[in-house]
């Protein structure tokens, strides 16, 4: 057993202890914090170098939220070295955990600017209520996740520290988050229906803004799998079977959101969405269509 009290372990950098279990439930992979910095690094400098290019500036928040899992990663590479370092663990917990929030925002943006492309008949919403109502659910889920986290990681923190309400807000956070989703891609859907009504389909399923769509869906459903994988596995509790076995992190976390942000460097707005909003896709060209205000 250690020779070093709770609060001694916290502080400094402590190499494992045979018998004296971690915060994390073991030692956080080194190669996987250096890879999966390497490759947000990578997307977020990729998005400012596009975004400033286009001028698309409010791509930044893809650029934001990869900042926030470079945070987060490196908070883990440091934990390799510090298990025990209780400014790692709180650094990592409150970042991650937050960190899609910011692709989720980029990607009400991005559908509410397809609305204004296709017109008010396209959308159950007008464009700026569209972005007003989901924005503000984002708020709301970023603040509720990081009290949340904050609260978590100080608890952990101490000698018999009650992580529960931390842990119950950060899932308050995440279900939100989930719920306004959903309600996003019923939305989501809705539009593609009248769109198809009005006679879109060819702008819709050919041509660039195709792809940017198909962007839109693949990253959704991955922020979706990381979504219902943080929940399950924050509702277990700490020394729950996910969050102790880091491999469901790494897949269901990592992969999942290096994914849903590098879509969009492939299939980037910048490059893909007109900046007249009377201009439409057809079989790939473009031409000017007035549609109904």
């Amino acid at each position: 057993m250690s020779s070093y009290s709770h609060k001694e372990l916290s502080i400094g950098c402590k190499a494992y202890i045979e018998g004296v279990r971690t915060s994390y439930g073991y030692i956080p992979s080194k190669s996987a914090g250096i890879a999966f910095c390497f490759l947000f690094v990578l997307s977020m400098i990729a998005h400012i170098v596009q975004f400033s290019w286009k001028r698309t500036w409010w791509c930044s928040l893809f650029s934001i939220g990869c900042m926030v899992e470079v945070l987060g990663w490196a908070g883990r590479t440091w934990a390799a070295e510090c298990p025990y370092n209780s400014t790692a663990f709180m650094i990592q917990i409150s970042t991650l955990i937050i960190a899609p929030t910011f692709f989720t925002a980029g990607i009400y943006v991005l559908l509410g600017r397809i609305i204004q492309l296709f017109g008010r008949a396209s959308s159950l919403l007008s464009p700026k209520l569209y972005l007003w109502i989901f924005c503000t659910c984002d708020i709301i889920s970023l603040v509720v996740q990081a009290a949340g986290g904050g609260l978590a990681s100080s608890e952990s923190g101490t000698v018999n520290g009650n992580t529960a309400p931390g842990t119950n807000t950060m899932v308050a956070g995440i279900v939100f988050q989930l719920i306004s989703l959903t309600i996003f891609v019923v939305c989501a859907a809705d539009f593609f229906r009248r769109s198809l009504r009005l006679g879109y389909l060819d702008a819709l399923l050919r041509g660039p803004l195709a792809y940017l769509l198909g962007a839109m869906v693949l990253s959704v459903v991955c922020i979706y799998i990381r979504s219902i994988y943080r929940t399950i596995e924050l509702a277990q509790g700490w020394s729950g079977y996910l969050i102790t076995h880091e491999s469901f992190f790494v897949g269901l976390d990592g992969v999942m959101m290096v994914v849903a942000v590098a879509a969009f460097n492939v299939c980037h707005p910048g490059w893909l969405l007109p900046a007249d909003h009377y201009l439409i896709y057809d079989f790939g060209c473009f031409h000017r269509a007035y549609i109904e205000p």
